[in-house]
């Protein structure tokens, strides 16, 4: 009985990631096959760019019941996005000088339509979206965010309180289930949320106190 429950569990699982991804106007779902075990998600198939390769896997941890995405989906460019190597690292370069967000000091290399972020940022923000802007560049098979963050390491205790206190500022988060741990600029957040939503929200929080160079997830979602 207890099989055929997890069984019929999954099979809703599938069946609402499936729907989802063909209600999101960003995601042509026709090509992408959905398979689910113990709220394990995992997408196949192929898109026609990176970025909506990403949007798929956003769609899929918006579903209730779900605690893992493997993303396994493969970009196959459309006639005419195809582009050299030299020439899709010109565009984003250009990109990245044009996004007020993204520093100077971050650079990009191609290598068979794959782009490696390099350089050094301040702040996780800001990796972010250097991230964000090179996976939209058509042309882009995907995107390795090699960017380093340079803050000077702060004091342990600092960085746990000052992380503690966004915790429970924000509204979207039961910081009473959370539990960090600080070492020279490395963060480990643990304890349980309740969907992605939330997972992603202690994750930020934790990004966003200064001079953390790193985030350990451990968080569990339990529904």
């Amino acid at each position: 009985m207890r099989r055929r429950t997890q069984m019929s569990w999954d099979d809703d699982v599938v069946a609402n990631v499936s729907d989802e991804l063909f209600w999101d106007p960003k995601v042509d779902s026709a090509a992408i096959a959905v398979s689910a075990k113990d709220g394990a998600v995992t997408l196949r198939g192929t898109v026609g760019s990176l970025r909506e390769k990403r949007e798929a896997r956003k769609a899929a941890q918006r579903v209730f019941g779900v605690n893992w995405v493997d993303d396994e989906l493969k970009v196959r460019l459309m006639d005419g996005q195809g582009r050299a190597d030299s020439e899709l690292r010109g565009f984003v370069l250009q990109a990245l000088t044009l996004d007020s967000l993204v520093p100077a000091t971050v650079d990009a290399k191609v290598a068979d339509g794959f782009v490696t972020l390099t350089g050094t940022v301040d702040w996780q923000y800001q990796r972010d979206e250097a991230d964000l802007v090179a996976s939209s560049i058509a042309g882009a098979l995907d995107v390795f965010n090699e960017i380093e963050i340079t803050q000077p390491t702060p004091n342990a205790a600092d960085t746990e309180e000052s992380i503690k206190k966004a915790f429970k500022r924000n509204a979207a988060l039961d910081a009473d289930a959370l539990r960090i741990s600080t070492l020279d600029g490395a963060v480990t957040v643990k304890g349980k949320v309740s969907s992605w939503s939330e997972h992603d929200e202690a994750i930020a929080a934790a990004w966003a106190a200064p001079g953390v160079t790193s985030v350990r997830d451990d968080l569990t979602i339990k529904y």
